[in-house]
């Protein structure tokens, strides 16, 4: 018996919001929306593909009425592939998010920054092509 890693769910106060910035983020689509609840992905999951290999987890927007209070204990890493670090930084900065500070202090190679509603994520090494 297996289980397969589908999707990861963010509680926030806005779906709507959060979803259409993570797909920005992303370059990820809506695949799924009912009341208070955004699914977000690069795929249109079915059944036979979850079943025949892992395929890469959706992102859930759940709509929750209290605050996000302490820093996250889990948090999403993002690499851009066809720019450089700060070139995406800047670009995310664009989108709403902000760059703060959970302690990593100084002197990294990679920026942490939280989403419009205070989610924390790393941007990591860029993945683009070295010219």
């Amino acid at each position: 018996m297996t289980s397969r890693f589908t999707e990861l769910v963010v509680d926030c106060h806005d779906p709507e919001r959060l979803a259409a910035f993570w797909c920005e983020v992303l370059n990820f689509k809506v695949i799924d929306r009912s009341e208070g609840k955004v699914e977000i992905g690069s795929w249109m999951p079915t059944i036979e593909d979850v079943r025949g290999r892992q395929m890469p987890p959706t992102l859930v927007f759940i709509q929750v009425p209290e605050d996000k209070t302490v820093k996250n204990r889990l948090h999403l890493d993002v690499s851009p592939i066809d720019g450089s670090t700060e070139d995406e930084v800047t670009r995310l900065l664009g989108l709403g998010a902000t760059k703060t500070d959970v302690g990593q202090g100084l002197d990294r190679n990679w920026a942490v920054m939280a989403d419009p509603e205070g989610n924390e994520f790393d941007v990591l090494r860029t993945l683009a092509p070295q010219t």
